[in-house]
C-alpha cells in the first residue's frame, strides 16, 4: 500500500504566488540569437531555392523537432535533412496547385494570425519584464505573508493499534525509530528514509496526523493516530518559522507570471478596444485574471 497525504501545497509566499493558468496566452519562443548576417548565410539550396541559417534557427526553436541528446553538429545535419525535405515537399504542393483550395487559404489566414499574435505578444511582455517589476512583486508579496509553521517528523505506519502500541513501546525501550520503520512501517514512500517525512505543514497532511504531529515536542514521540490510511506513530524531529523562499529562487517563476500576465492584459485591452459581434449567439468568453504567480516548489 502507498500512503498519500494531502497534495503537497507550497508554503505561504507559493500559495500567494498561485498561478491562475486557465485560459492564458502563453508564447514559448527565446529571442534568436543569430545576426541578420549570419541568418542570411545559405546551407543549402533545393531546386535552385536557399535554406539559410535563419531557416535552421526557426526549425530548431519547433517543438515538434526537439533533439534531446543529439550534439550541435548532429542536430544541425538533421535538421538541414528536414528542410531540404519539406522545400522538396512544398515545391511539389505548389506546382499541383495545393495552396489554391480554399481550405489550404483558410489555413494559411490562420497560422499566419496565430503567429503574428505569438510574436506581438512576445515582443510586448518583454517590456514586462524587467529586474524592478520582479523585485517589486517578490517583495510585495513578501510584505503580504503571514508566518507559517512547519514540522519535521517521521512516522511509522501500520495495519492496527495493536500493532502500533507494540512498535511504539519498542522505540521507547531504547530502539532506534529509523531502524524500526524500515523493518516494519507500511509507507513505502518513507520507509526506506526511516520514515523521514521531511518538513510540511499543516495543510499538507489528513487533520488527525497534522494536529497529532504538532502537538508534540522535538524528540518526542506521538500515541497511535488514526487516519484512513491506518495508525501511525509519529516522532517530531524539529519545528520551525517556514523560511520565505529567496528572490533568486523565485525568479524565473516570477517572471514567468509578468510575461503571462503582460500578454493576458494586453488581449483583454484589445478586446475591450474592438468591435466584436457574435453571430453564433455564444457570449465572450474571457479569461479572468489573477493577480497571482506561479508557486515555487516546497524544499524539505
Amino acid at each position: 500500500m502507498t500512503m498519500h497525504f494531502l497534495p503537497r501545497q507550497a508554503g505561504a509566499l507559493a500559495l500567494a504566488l498561485a498561478v491562475a493558468a486557465t485560459g492564458q496566452v502563453m508564447t514559448g519562443q527565446g529571442a534568436r540569437a543569430e545576426t541578420p548576417a549570419a541568418s542570411d548565410t545559405v546551407v543549402a539550396t533545393v531546386n535552385g531555392k536557399p535554406i539559410t541559417q535563419g531557416d535552421l534557427a526557426i526549425a530548431g526553436e519547433d517543438p515538434a523537432l526537439s533533439l534531446p541528446g543529439v550534439d550541435e553538429a548532429g542536430k544541425k545535419n538533421l535538421l538541414v535533412d528536414y528542410l531540404v525535405d519539406l522545400k522538396v515537399g512544398a515545391q511539389a504542393a505548389d506546382a499541383a496547385k495545393v495552396g489554391d483550395t480554399p481550405e489550404f487559404k483558410r489555413k494559411l489566414a490562420y497560422f499566419r494570425d496565430k503567429l503574428l499574435l505569438d510574436e506581438y505578444l512576445e515582443r510586448e511582455s518583454k517590456k514586462a519584464v524587467t529586474p524592478e517589476a520582479a523585485k517589486a512583486l517578490y517583495d510585495q508579496t513578501v510584505k503580504a505573508m503571514k508566518p507559517e509553521e512547519e514540522a519535521h517528523a517521521r512516522h511509522i505506519l501500520v495495519d492496527n493499534e495493536e500493532e502500533a502500541k507494540k512498535i511504539a513501546a519498542r522505540i521507547k525501550g531504547g530502539e532506534d525509530f529509523a531502524k524500526v520503520a524500515g523493518e516494519v512501517s507500511k509507507d513505502p514512500g518513507s520507509k526506506t528514509e526511516g520514515g523521514d517525512l521531511g518538513w510540511f505543514t499543516k495543510d499538507r497532511m489528513v487533520a488527525p496526523f497534522a494536529e497529532a504531529a504538532f502537538k508534540l515536542s522535538p524528540g518526542q514521540l506521538s500515541d497511535p493516530v488514526k487516519t484512513q490510511f491506518g495508525w501511525h506513530v509519529i516522532k517530531l524531529e524539529e519545528k520551525r518559522t517556514k523560511p520565505v523562499p529567496s528572490f533568486d529562487e523565485m525568479k524565473e517563476q516570477i517572471d514567468q507570471y509578468l510575461a503571462r500576465k503582460a500578454q493576458q492584459d494586453m488581449i483583454l485591452k484589445l478586446r475591450e478596444q474592438a468591435k466584436i459581434e457574435r453571430k453564433d449567439g455564444g457570449g465572450a468568453t474571457v479569461p479572468k485574471t489573477d493577480d497571482k504567480v506561479p508557486a515555487a516548489g516546497d524544499k524539505k
